[in-house]
């Protein structure tokens, strides 16, 4: 099973959301993906991931999460010990999220979205200092991210599997090129082998592995912005 987070005010209806559900359902696979809309509250939106999660064995589950779901992914791969992918994840959200306190919409709706002081504590209570087996874990990290720091991401996930992206944004508009490297990562067989780049076939496997090597960003074309992570 497969289970999405979406980021900090977005929502099921992100681009990235809606592109692995599509190919989900195109390798008749729809039933073991799930990508529910998460309350603004830490503490409900994990204790909500856990009770879709806790059904499955953590052998055959893996979690997706995309900026702030890459923040709950983490911690709940650390419980659950399952694998987990990390699209430019938030490392410091507490930090980050600081200025955000108050009520704004939620980025695919004009609904309104809350996002209280109390949250900040809530966030601080599910930081992981360091992960526990590198080998869980898949990084995606853009140089481009102009909300998140990339390098940030790829110091705290050391010893994981790094794939870096030389331009792109913070919600990844050219994922297309990655969903399937991130579907076989989490077990599932794409329809057709996932594209290699010059860089893959020059580097091998196409990732960056800390400890074995400073990270090289793919050499690919900066992408379009797309906020809604």
């Amino acid at each position: 099973m497969i289970l999405y987070l979406h980021g900090f005010r977005s929502s099921p209806q992100s681009f990235k959301a809606q592109l692995l559900a599509e190919r989900m359902q195109a390798l008749g696979r729809a039933d073991e993906y799930l990508c529910p809309q998460l309350p603004a509250s830490p503490r409900a939106a994990v204790e909500q991931a856990l009770q879709l999660a806790q059904s499955c064995p953590a052998a055959e589950l893996s979690i997706i999460g995309s900026s702030l779901g890459g923040y709950y992914a983490t911690w709940l791969a650390e419980q659950l010990g399952c694998r987990a992918v990390l699209l430019n994840p938030a490392v410091k959200p507490p930090r980050d999220l600081e200025p955000h306190v108050g009520v704004t919409t939620a980025f695919h709706s004009d609904a309104p979205f809350e996002f209280k002081r109390s949250y900040i504590t809530e966030l601080e209570a599910l930081g992981v200092e360091q992960i526990s087996r590198p080998e869980r874990y898949f990084l995606i990290a853009a140089s481009g991210d102009a909300v998140l720091d990339w390098q940030e991401m790829v110091a705290h996930y050391p010893g994981a599997r790094h794939r870096v992206i030389n331009g792109s944004d913070h919600g990844l508009s050219d994922f297309t090129r990655y969903a399937d490297e991130v579907l076989a990562f989490c077990g599932v067989t794409p329809a057709r082998p996932p594209v290699q780049s010059a860089d893959d076939a020059r580097y091998g496997s196409g990732t960056n592995n800390i400890g074995t090597g400073s990270p090289h960003p793919d050499p690919l074309p900066e992408g379009e912005g797309e906020n809604g992570a």
